[in-house]
Parts: C-alpha cells; structure tokens; sequence
C-alpha cells in the first residue's frame, strides 16, 4: 500500500468514505483503522462489520473524546472477516497485541504480580511461582496474574505438604531418592518411581486448588476415602482424610456472604487515574473467595480524568472488557464462571457472553448489578481496586520527585527517563566481568539488562584494570552511535539520558577519555557515584557536587549502583562457578568445552562423572568407549 502525507481522512472524503463502507460485509470479523502515515490507530471487533463500522462516522452517534480523536485521523479502513464471533475475538486480541495500536486499550504487563505455572508439556510437570508469563509452549498452563505472593507461596507450600509432588527442580543424588520420597513427600520422581501418567494424576489435584475446584476435589478425597476404609486400608483412608482436612484449611476464612453459594461467579472493577487503571477481579466459588486477581491498563490518551462513577463515554466498560477477554481468553472451561459481576456496562457483552457460553457448554451471563448483595461485592471489589490505585500512585509520585530532584542536581534540561549504571566485578582480575542496568522512570527496567565479559588482555588472574574495564564496556555500549552519530538524535528508546559509572573521579576520567574518542561526550550526560561518601562527580570537576546523601535524587542514583553492582556481582559468581565446575575436566586429554558441556548436562557434577562406570560415561553423546576409559582412569589412578 502506498503512503502519502497528503491523503485526506475519510471524513473529509465523503464519496471515499461511503465506497469503502459498502465493501465492508455485515459478518463478524476484525476491522483496522489506519491513519495518514498508514499506521493502524485501533482494532476492533464485531459480529457485524458494516454496521459497526459505519457507526463511528454518523453524525448523530455520540463519541467520547478519544474515539472522536481517533475518527478524525482515519485515513483507510482494513477489514478480516471470520467464520465465527469467538474468532473474531480471538484475532483481534492477538493483533493487539502486535501491532500496539495508539488508540487500544493496552494491557501492561506488570512484573510485581506473579503467576503460578504447570508445566504440563513436560512428562513430570513442574509446579513453581514466576513474574514472567512465557506464552512458548501452549501446554504450559499460567494461573493469575495474583495480588498477594505471600498467600500464594503459602498455598503452594500447603499444596507440597497436602500431595506428594517433587520438592527440588534437580535430583539430590543420582542413584537414590532423597529423604523427602522416604518421607511421603515426593513420590520418587528424580528416579522414576511412579509413571508419567501416575505423577500428572496429582499434579492435576493441584490445578484444581488453583481453578477454583477445592470443594470438587475434596467431594473426590471423600468418596476414595470412604472406598478405602470399605477395604479395610486405613492406612490410605488415612492418607486421604489428611489432604482433605488440609484443603479444608485453605479456604477455611474466605466466606464471601451471598444468598446463592452454588452459583460460581467472578467480578471485576477498576479505579482508574489519567494514566493507568488498576483492575481487581475477584473470583467465587460456591459461596468462597478462591482467587484475588490484578490487572494494570494503560489509560489511552486523550482521556480527562476518568470518573468511575460515571462511564466517561463507556472506556471504563471498554477496559473491563479488553480485561476480560484477555483473561479468558488463556482461562480452562473449569474456570469460566456461569456468572460475571462488572462493575460498568461493557461495550459488546453479548458477543464476550456468546463466547463463554459455546466453550462452557452452558449459560454465562454478564451483569452489572445495581443494588443489593450483588452490587455490595462490586463495591468491595472497587475498593481494593482502588487501594492498589493508591499505591501505584504513591509509588509513581515518589520516583517523579526523584527525577525531579536528580535533573535538579544535575542541571538537565528535562527529567532523565532513561538511567544507565555500570559496575565491574571480578575477584583479583578473574572472571572480570561488568554490568549495565537500566532505569526507566525511576523504575528497574530488567529486559533492558546487560552482561560483558572483559576482555583485555591485560586484565588477567592478579592483575586487575577497573578503569580499563569500564572504557571497554562503555566503548562497546556505544560503539554503533560513534559509527553512526544519527542514531541518537533520531529518538531512539536506547539511547540513555544519563550514564553512571561506580566510582570515582578515576573511573569517571576513563570513560570520558573514551566517549572523547568516539566524539560522543557533547551528547552523552556521564556522571560517577563514589561508595565512601555518595558523592557524585561530574567530567572535568576535581570536587564533588554538593549534595546530601539522603535526598531524593542522590537516593536514586544509590538504588541504581547497587542495583548494578548485584547485577555485576551475581554474574561473577555465575561465571566462576562454572569454572570450578570444569576445572578438573580441563585436564583430561581430548576432553573440550562442548564434551564437557554434554558431560555436565548427563551427570549434573564432577562428583557424579567421577562416581561413573567407563560403560555408564560412554553413554553419553560425544564420548567414545576409549575416551571414557581415558575419563574413568583419570579420577581412578
């Protein structure tokens, strides 16, 4: 498709408009709005695309501010059109989620609620608590994101004591269980002890807990308890009575008060400011809360302060609903509630009902209750929305004052959105190794992470080159600008806003003298924070600025260079363990970094290679009856 600034939007184009309106089919599908530099602006979705679309330009429909924004801007309209709704919902979410469009409805993925991964593409799933949600294998099976880790450490750790489930992620021992299988608490799983098929069995107990099912899996306990103790094996009944009491204690104290505990049902709200929107959804079953969910959304611009009172031209229904599908959309049959409490009307509840109603297999309702019972757990559910709206807030304000305060020491001519820090670590010049970190809006940005291996040749074992070290990381860091000095001025997301090396005027003064090299000192805004005092130094300055370590500025740059002096610290540590790991193997004969790599990887430690018969070490890949013979007589003189 070609481009031109000199496009006019639809709007302004009548006979265009109404041409590309009637080629747009009344099926359901996915339509695109581009703008005049053929950027999509918004997607949505309709199970009828004509008229859903022809309602954005009548004169007599009634838009908010934003979509009227956006209706304006529209330049060509793209249509995808689908055999069902559920598709059409389905696609849209996923191009959403690719082509981030201005006007969307933008779902942030926020790292500090946690997600509780099954991963049931292995033979013997893993069951463990992580922030990131890896959409890889599609087996894998992702529960949350939920808003208190603490109760859901404890519950896995329950879970643990309640079933018989691996208890490490490695093998303790490489020809016997360890004490837990002697304990009951793991079924033998390192050697194999219980099938695939047996241990998957327990593991999907477990995923009930975390669906919501407590009161259907423990109904199960207790017909095979019962079934037990007919049989006289009171030991097993035992065993039985013991993980039920346990489940019992789970969901002892989370009694929600409603006249119909049969009825399984979620419920969502939201508390919103100009930026973000902070979404709860609370999910019930059989009368119990079973499930705290949180969700964070960017507020699209061009939105005054959103009143959750009111609707504010429906974007609050248009955020709870982008939540839902999303959340759904990922969710198991098991977990789709007959009914969903909302907390404002959503903007096509019919198509979201229709949907849940053909994968559930029965009637999913969407209401948004006014009064009573109902309409009380909507305003719990907005409240604790609310009261993690606060502390975003209050989290945003203090890093704004931080930035405020730093581009105030700093005399920058706007707040530093991008803050770098680099740090060495080595011990006596081994392993040296350096760190780059990165800050966002005064937050960690961990995607945005570095590690560097040093590699001048001067820094060896006993001799170490601080200052060399960070000229080199710095000069391989910014490398590509000094080939190119356009990136930077090209608004490009990687190029910082400020530089800060660990250390002093020393460190300081060699990486000065190398940005001079690349002439990239006039762009680049580099400063030192020293550990004895905090005191900050700037380029060509022989005294520190005069600064409190306690301010909130200098604060910042602290949680910067320790940040990146664990980042620096922790990768050391990797890398010399890896070392002492092949240390021993490096002297064997015909034995190089990839066997050794393989060895490692069957064996899981030197220990284990040495414990090895010739026959048992020729079974790995890459080692020969004679090299293992060659490895057998190395650790058997």
């Amino acid at each position: 498709m070609t481009t031109s600034a000199q496009i006019l939007p639809l709007l302004k184009d009548p006979q265009r408009l109404e041409n590309r309106l009637a080629e747009i089919p009344p099926e359901p599908g996915v339509y695109l709005m581009r703008d005049g530099s053929d950027r999509i602006i918004y997607i949505g979705k309709s199970r009828k695309l004509r008229s859903r679309v022809r309602s954005y330009f009548r004169e007599s429909q009634k838009l908010s501010e934003r979509i009227a924004t956006m209706v304006r801007q529209v330049t060509e309209i793209e249509f995808i059109v689908t055999d069902t709704e559920a598709e059409a919902l389905a696609l849209e979410a996923n191009l959403i989620k690719q082509h981030l469009p201005y006007f969307n409805v933008l779902l942030k993925d926020d790292k500090k609620y946690p997600y509780l991964c099954i991963t049931w593409s292995e033979d013997y799933p893993r069951i463990y608590i992580t922030r990131k949600r890896l959409l890889s294998n599609q087996k894998d099976k992702y529960y949350g994101p939920y808003t208190d880790s603490h109760t859901l450490r404890e519950i896995l750790r329950l879970c643990k004591r309640i079933f018989p489930l691996r208890q490490r992620p490695q093998p303790l021992f490489k020809d016997r269980a360890c004490l837990n299988f002697d304990l009951g608490r793991c079924p033998g799983v390192c050697q194999s002890l219980i099938s695939p098929e047996e241990y998957r069995k327990i593991v999907q107990k477990v995923a009930m807990v975390f669906q919501g099912r407590s009161s259907e899996l423990i109904d199960i306990l207790t017909e095979q308890m019962h079934k037990q103790a007919e049989l006289l094996n009171f030991e097993a009944a035992a065993r039985f009575r013991d993980q039920i009491n346990g489940l019992k204690s789970l969901t002892a104290d989370q009694k929600v008060s409603l006249p119909d505990d049969t009825v399984s049902r979620d419920a969502i709200a939201l508390a919103a400011d100009v930026q973000h929107a902070c979404i709860q959804l609370f999910q019930i079953r059989a009368g119990k809360l079973v499930g705290r969910l949180a969700f964070v959304a960017e507020v699209p611009p061009l939105s005054s302060p959103p009143q959750t009172g009111g609707n504010e031209g429906g974007l609050m229904g248009v955020i709870l609903q982008r939540v839902l599908e999303e959340h759904y959309q990922t969710a198991e049959v098991v977990e789709i509630p007959t009914e969903i409490l909302v907390q404002h009307e959503l903007p096509e509840p019919d198509i979201l009902a229709d949907v849940l109603t053909q994968r559930k297999g029965r009637k999913v309702t969407i209401v948004a209750p006014q009064r009573q019972t109902k309409a009380e757990l909507i305003e719990m559910v907005e409240r604790n929305a609310h009261y993690e709206l606060q502390r975003m807030q209050k989290l945003s304000d203090r890093n704004q004052q931080a930035m405020e305060d730093l581009a105030a020491i700093l005399d920058l001519p706007e707040l530093p959105h991008r803050i770098e820090g680099y740090d060495i670590s080595h011990i006596q010049g081994s392993n040296a190794v350096a760190s780059q970190v990165v800050f966002i809006d005064g937050l960690p940005a961990k995607q945005h992470y570095r590690h560097y291996k040093i590699k001048n040749p001067t820094v060896t074992i006993g001799h170490s080159d601080d200052f060399a070290s960070l000229a080199e990381v710095i000069g391989r860091r910014f490398r590509k600008y000094a080939e190119d000095p356009q990136l930077q001025r090209l608004g490009n997301p990687d190029w910082p806003d400020l530089v800060m090396i660990d250390g002093g005027k020393g460190q300081l003064s060699s990486v000065v003298a190398v940005l001079q090299e690349m002439n990239l000192l006039e762009d680049l805004r580099v400063v030192s924070l020293a550990k004895k005092r905090e005191e900050i130094f700037l380029p060509g300055e022989s005294e520190p600025l005069s600064t409190n370590a306690e301010q909130p500025g200098v604060q910042l740059l602290r949680r910067l260079r320790d940040e990146a002096h664990r980042f620096a610290v922790s990768f050391h540590r990797q890398q010399r363990s890896d070392q002492l790991k092949r240390s021993r193997l490096d002297e064997i004969p015909g034995l190089g970094h990839h066997r050794q790599k393989q060895l490692l990887g069957h064996f899981r430690s030197v220990d284990y290679i040495r414990q090895a018969t010739p026959t048992q070490l020729a079974e790995v890949s890459g080692i020969g009856p004679r090299l293992a013979q060659e490895i057998y007589d190395y650790f058997h003189p």
